[in-house]
């Protein structure tokens, strides 16, 4: 992997410890320096459930602090396109920014984050060691799989290339803002790898030409396996158990190819304007009622040792010893630099 361990760990120390640049935006204006109170911070982040659950689970813990969030939501390539665009400026328009691990690895690279103090953020000290990268904090982690409709899909799949077939026509739903990991799946679906996307590619033209349906964000795509509009995709074991919890039909398999790991966490603008807003932010985070939340709400597993998640979510939203084996990381470098690259076939090609 051409990844610095410092920055990320091998997949055996992810097991020990846890036991896209597109064209640059134009510039919106910043609220007067005067109005910057340090009661009041702007995160960058998506919308939808993710959104609403950093209200209900992160920002309560704030309230006594009378710290007031603002959320600047957005697709990640936009907002990681803004933060580029805004590099030369003395002050940013954001104090935080939700990003996965691999792009914040990207916007290191660049140049554009502020190295952390962890000493700032007591709440670190519970923070699995993989967790900790010296540009973000690790919020919360699960792994790419297979979800299916067992009424409407005759047999279980045990691959990605199972589910990447086009035999499943206008079964199979695929979304739009999660094209690095359709083009990951795919890859390891046709005799690629987590560091080789393009073999990838006809697997994907071929599932267009059958009539994949693409939906734009995950809640839409929520939908369509609620209506049984679709009856397979790829998704986070997470959404998976988000989505049975709200009473729509899904089963979860872990594909023999792997299990990709996502993790999401935040990063604070080198340019932004209340950083010490941020770092209260990123500590309200790390409680453990806040990452029990997600665990409870999102399905996603805590990146803290001090949280207490039930067993029988646990085993919801874990994996079984034989699945960790085949818990895959990312090739961080691959993609920071071939994100641009990816997204414009993504684009173009598979969706033009």
């Amino acid at each position: 992997m051409a990844t610095h361990e410092s920055f990320h760990p091998t997949r055996r120390h992810f097991l020990q410890g846890a036991g896209a640049v597109t064209a640059a935006l134009a510039l919106s204006p910043r609220r007067p320096a005067s109005a910057q109170a340090a009661s009041r911070i702007v995160l960058g982040t998506w919308g939808g459930d993710y959104s609403k659950l950093l209200t209900k689970n992160v920002e309560a813990h704030l309230a006594p602090r009378k710290i007031q969030v603002e959320h600047a939501i957005g697709g990640d390539p936009e907002r990681r396109a803004k933060l580029l665009a805004e590099a030369r400026l003395p002050r940013g328009t954001s104090d935080l920014q939700a990003l996965s691990a691999a792009n914040m690895f990207e916007m290191k690279e660049a140049g554009v984050l502020e190295t952390l103090d962890y000493g700032k953020i007591e709440n670190a000290r519970n923070l699995l060691p993989q967790m900790k990268y010296p540009y973000g904090v690790g919020h919360i982690y699960s792994g790419k799989v297979i979800l299916f409709n067992p009424k409407m899909i005759g047999h279980a799949p045990t691959s990605f290339a199972d589910t990447l077939d086009p035999k499943h026509g206008e079964k199979l739903g695929i979304i739009d803002i999660q094209y690095q990991f359709t083009m990951m799946a795919a890859a390891l679906a046709s005799g690629g790898s987590m560091s080789s996307f393009e073999p990838g590619k006809e697997r994907l033209l071929a599932v267009k030409k059958a009539g994949v349906r693409i939906y734009p964000t995950n809640e839409a795509l929520a939908q369509a396996l609620k209506n049984e509009e679709i009856g397979i995709c790829i998704m986070w074991k997470a959404r998976a158990v988000q989505w049975q919890n709200a009473g729509i039909t899904v089963e979860t398999v872990a594909a023999k190819e792997g299990v990709p790991l996502y993790v999401s966490g935040f990063a604070i603008p080198k340019n932004a304007q209340n950083k010490d807003g941020a770092y209260a932010y990123l500590n309200a985070m790390l409680e453990p009622s806040a990452q029990e939340g997600f665990a409870q709400d999102m399905g996603y597993n805590p990146t803290v040792k001090n949280a207490k998640v039930p067993e029988a979510t646990q085993k919801r939203i874990g994996f079984t010893a034989e699945e960790q084996q085949r818990l895959k990381d990312l090739d961080y470098a691959y993609i920071a630099k071939n994100d641009s690259a990816l997204k414009e076939w993504w684009d173009k090609v598979f969706k033009g």
